[in-house]
């Protein structure tokens, strides 16, 4: 595997072969740079738990069709996260470091709808996706450590197999 410093050419911006989730970023961050990143984590898990969307009752409602206060949430989230790339790519707007941002590509591969039926069903069971984790933890509802924990060994896992694995 290749390192950062292995760029094929400095001009251009090269990543790994097996990086399908390139970094463009040139500026190196300082430790206290990223604080920014902590405190919008913070507010973000204070407007999730505000929101009820870590409720491990709103996610069942959802996987049950019981309800459509989450699917409202997530198609928010669509609609401004499509509205954003957009307004990104037609204003060329840069980064915090002024860098531009760049878009890459993506190819469809299969192994992407087998994961995420994977990551659904354990949504569905546990009632917890990656970003509520923590917020739900901080709650105080600690058995969603187990979550958390079963997570990372489901991410060490894959890393273990991914040569294996349809990509």
């Amino acid at each position: 595997m290749k390192t950062k410093d292995e760029f094929v050419d400095a001009s251009t911006i090269a990543h790994p072969i097996e990086c399908e989730a390139p970094n463009d970023q040139r500026t190196k961050e300082t430790l206290l740079s990223n604080v920014k990143y902590l405190i919008t984590g913070i507010v973000f898990g204070i407007v999730f738990v505000k929101a009820e969307i870590i409720s491990w009752y709103r996610i069942q409602e959802m996987f049950r069709l019981h309800s459509f206060y989450m699917y409202g949430v997530i198609g928010t989230a669509v609609i401004v996260g499509m509205i954003s790339v957009w307004m990104i790519k037609r204003t060329g707007i840069k980064t915090m470091q002024g860098e531009k941002v760049v878009f890459h590509e993506k190819q469809f591969h299969w192994g992407n709808v087998i994961g995420g039926t994977i990551f659904g069903l354990g949504w569905a069971i546990t009632g917890a996706c990656p970003g509520p984790l923590f917020a739900q933890i901080g709650s105080g509802f600690l058995v969603v450590i187990i979550t958390l924990l079963s997570a990372v060994a489901g991410t060490w896992v894959y890393g273990l197999l991914q040569k294996h694995l349809p990509h």
